[in-house]
């Protein structure tokens, strides 16, 4: 349990803190005097003075070994006292006084002890030895790594875990990277035959430090750095170690001032790729698709993004969108793709060997809605971009045929649909293609369906409203008038007219419109008279108008088009 001093002014504190060394000083001074009163931590005080006192190389000793079984711990509130008592800077004192290997290990043994505080303590105790125990730490590591055949591999793990510690702060993160030195320790990893667990907690110190904003653009400009990172991130035998370079290098792929400039290094794109599909980690693919739809956020990296080794960023995407089983990866990857997506790199996505097929497939069948939603909008986006003219046209019309089962879509596949239906140029295309007739129609009468068993959702009236417009677009096209007329856009159109909710009235006026558009070609005449429910429909479509009219509304209350119904029932009547 906490002691009292972990009480709510404690907190209150620890909230507030900020690195303003006067605000901070204070703290510390009243801290002090609290723990020094405090009859709890009689003990720490006396082994503080112990170790102060400590002159003689067996009273040191004694000493360092008595602190290790003092500090040996996991009450962060004790540790805070340790600080606040003054153990860190006598244990600093006494390790820069100190030679022997053995008696190294054992003093940065306590200090790593002592550094599992609580976040103030550690801020404070950072500010008031930290520029002279840092550099400390960074010589040591020299000393026992630089040109060692044996390393020293429990003092190297002290140390790493001391600047762990302080990484963990994130207001301590710049200015630690800002001592000379560390950022040599830090890429020697890739080449030391560190054991696993040391090379694990490099990479995790890392990671800390580029996680902050203020170091990622220094630590991306120092090539041996991210080279080390890469190095490890590939071919590293620890998964955790893999996992945290993969971190590091999403988060400097976060760096607006890094996008441009990573985005050119084949070999951070092929890092990228290979541990999004390879690793077994869960973490690791994360952070590794991360980092790609970091640097698909800038515009100028998409093209290179798109065309990296013949696709091989678009490969891994869809794969880990449409395959990895954890949600995020999936929903992140799905969102790499919508940044890639531009009027640049439409028609290369869309040629990619199954993309648009995969988009589609995910956009209905993945579990997570997050990611039906992310896979529609990849695609509904690429969409914006392909043209009729494109060899990838008949792939995205299959795709959005696909599409539009997905639920949690909110419109936007149907939408496409009569985006693309308003162009000229597509309308014949679309309305000859096997399928899509059939889709818009059902898309209509799942609405009428709805209306009829449990009122219907506001977003399935917009697709049903969406796809009646579609139909209206294909039917402007004189060529399409005799394709169109069958008994599935007919079914629909008797349906979209019919609906009697106020929010199905857009969708009256373009069945109505549709209608007429159809009925121009005098053929298509009998069949839609002796469709069931036509006449009933478009008359009271009629008796609607004339209740405008009367009611003095210039046109259709609507959609603002001209008044169609009585001169359409009136020419299928004498169809009949």
């Amino acid at each position: 349990m906490k002691s009292v001093m972990s009480g709510s002014a404690h907190n209150k504190d620890v909230d507030s803190i900020n690195l303003d060394s006067v605000k901070q000083k204070g703290i510390a001074k009243r801290k002090r005097k609290e723990f020094a009163r405090d009859p709890r931590y009689q003990g720490t005080r006396k082994l503080v003075d112990e170790l102060n006192k400590a002159i003689g190389p067996d009273k040191r000793k004694a000493a360092i070994e008595h602190a290790n079984v003092e500090f040996d711990h996991s009450d962060e509130v004790q540790h805070s006292a340790e600080l606040y008592l003054g153990a860190a800077n006598v244990l600093c004192l006494v390790l820069s006084m100190s030679d022997k290997d053995e008696e190294i290990e054992s003093i940065c043994s306590a200090l790593e002890m002592v550094y599992r505080a609580e976040r103030q303590a550690v801020i404070i105790s950072y500010q008031d030895v930290g520029a002279a125990l840092v550099p400390l730490l960074i010589r040591l590591l020299d000393r026992y790594e630089v040109g060692q055949k044996v390393l020293a591999e429990a003092t190297i793990e002290h140390i790493s875990k001391i600047l762990l510690h302080m990484t963990r702060i994130s207001e301590l993160r710049v200015p630690l990277a800002s001592h000379q030195g560390l950022f040599s320790v830090l890429e020697r990893v890739a080449t030391l035959s560190l054991s696993v667990e040391n090379r694990v907690l490099r990479m995790r110190l890392l990671a800390n430090l580029a996680n902050s904003d203020g170091n990622k653009e220094a630590i991306f400009e120092r090539s041996s750095l991210l080279e080390s990172t890469m190095k490890v991130a590939t071919l590293d035998k620890s998964e955790s170690a893999r996992e945290y370079a993969s971190a590091v290098l999403m988060d400097l792929a976060s760096h607006p001032a890094n996008q441009i400039e990573m985005a050119k290094i084949d070999k951070v794109l092929g890092t990228f790729v290979k541990l999004a599909i390879v690793e077994d980690k869960v973490e690791t693919r994360e952070y590794a698709v991360s980092g790609l739809q970091n640097l698909a956020f800038e515009k100028q990296n998409r093209k290179q993004l798109v065309t990296y080794g013949s696709g091989v960023v678009i490969e891994a995407l869809k794969k880990t969108t449409s395959m990895d089983a954890n949600d995020k990866t999936r929903r992140r990857s799905a969102g790499a793709l919508t940044n890639l997506a531009c009027d640049e790199t439409a028609e290369q996505m869309g040629k990619h060997t199954g993309l648009l097929k995969t988009l589609a497939h995910v956009s209905v069948t993945d579990k997570n809605a997050d990611v039906q939603q992310r896979a529609t909008l990849a695609l509904t986006k690429l969409s914006n971009s392909i043209t009729v003219k494109m060899s990838c046209w008949s792939n995205l019309l299959d795709a959005l045929i696909t599409a539009s089962h997905c639920t949690v879509a909110d419109g936007i596949v149907t939408a496409m649909f009569r985006v693309k239906t308003r162009a000229e140029e597509n309308r014949t295309s679309m309305a000859n293609y096997p399928r899509l007739l059939e889709t818009l129609s059902r898309i209509v009468l799942e609405a009428q369906e709805a209306d009829d068993v449990n009122g219907t959702p506001a977003a399935v009236y917009k697709d049903c409203e969406n796809a009646t417009k579609a139909i209206a677009h294909l039917a402007n096209d004189p060529l399409n008038h005799k394709v169109i007329c069958n008994k599935h856009v007919l079914a629909a159109l008797v349906h979209g007219a019919s609906l009697s909710s106020p929010s199905g009235a857009v969708t009256r006026d373009a069945a109505i419109l549709a209608m007429e558009r159809m009925a121009m070609d005098h053929s298509n005449r009998p069949m839609m008279a002796r469709f069931p429910g036509m006449l009933v429909s478009i008359a009271k479509a009629t008796e609607r108008e004339m209740n405008e009219e009367l009611n003095g509304v210039p046109k259709s209350s609507a959609s603002g088009q001209p008044r169609l119904a009585k001169p359409l029932l009136m020419s299928l009547l004498v169809a009949m």
